[in-house]
């Protein structure tokens, strides 16, 4: 049986790409991400295939920075969990000016406090100033009620057990499986699949069931318009399950008759023949 992802073209496609619209949002938290110091002397310059690329002043900030790299990649996947960054490269180039944001109030008292500091006399040492600063803030949130994700790490306000970053990656995990689950074994009902999918909720899998059959439908009304099937016959396997998940029946249960009855004369026909 093919999987899910040949059968349901464009189900949950990926867009990655070199997005402006990404790169402006790090640009303008960048400072927060990294600190101060750092950020005066690097910039994201782009995302590509699961990639950040990041242009450093020099070789040397590009050493210094890989050390902040899992943290930078948990930072960015909180403000652009859509973007999938995996990966971070440094390049060394110029950095060209850019119009500053304007900070938050928390933000601009935190800048006033680094620039009342003595300027740091190498990229170790404003690194080593940076880490202490996010731990200061870990410390500090701690204190005030924050709760670690169970997923990665990450503190959060609000919510239970997970942040919302891998809330998201949980549902869409939970979706896909639930897909997957609904195209090989339609038979299965909520109870069954809810017992292969750890989490799921009634109104997620109707919602799916939903979206699957409406998708599905789509694909054999675009045969029978055209006449014939795909040169794999895809649209068969598509028609089993769609039957089986449309009429809540297991397979020995469904005649002949049902099939028709649910798909119509003519796509039964260009699906199976003129028998049945």
């Amino acid at each position: 049986m093919l999987k899910l992802s040949q059968v349901l073209s464009g189900w949950a496609p990926s867009e990655r790409g070199a997005s402006r619209e990404p790169i402006a949002l790090l640009e303008a938290g960048w400072a927060e991400i990294v600190g101060a110091e750092v950020a005066k002397n690097s910039r994201p310059a782009r995302i590509v295939d699961g990639t950040l690329v990041v242009t450093t002043r020099s070789s040397a900030w590009s050493h210094q920075l890989s050390f902040l790299g899992e943290h930078v990649l948990r930072a960015v996947a909180a403000r652009l969990p859509g973007a999938e960054v995996a990966r971070l490269r440094f390049r060394v180039g110029t950095l060209t000016e850019r119009r500053p944001v304007p900070p938050s109030p928390a933000r601009a008292s935190a800048i006033a406090r680094a620039r009342e500091r003595p300027q740091a006399a190498s990229a170790a040492e404003a690194l080593a100033r940076f880490r202490g600063e996010v731990e200061d803030r870990r410390r500090s949130k701690v204190s005030s009620g924050w709760k670690e994700c169970g997923g990665c790490g990450a503190l959060f306000a609000e919510g239970e057990g997970f942040c919302t970053t891998c809330s998201i990656a949980r549902a869409q995990a939970r979706v896909a499986a639930t897909a997957r689950l609904l195209f090989e074994a339609p038979w299965l009902g909520y109870a069954g699949t809810a017992a292969l999918v750890e989490g799921l909720q009634k109104w997620e899998y109707e919602r799916t069931r939903a979206q699957l059959l409406t998708r599905w439908w789509g694909t054999l009304v675009r045969a029978r318009a055209a006449g014939r099937l795909s040169r794999n016959a895809r649209e068969r396997l598509i028609a089993s399950s769609y039957v089986v998940l449309h009429s809540k029946l297991r397979p020995e249960e469904i005649m002949p008759a049902t099939v028709r009855s649910i798909l119509g004369d003519e796509l039964h026909d260009l699906l199976y023949g003129d028998s049945g």
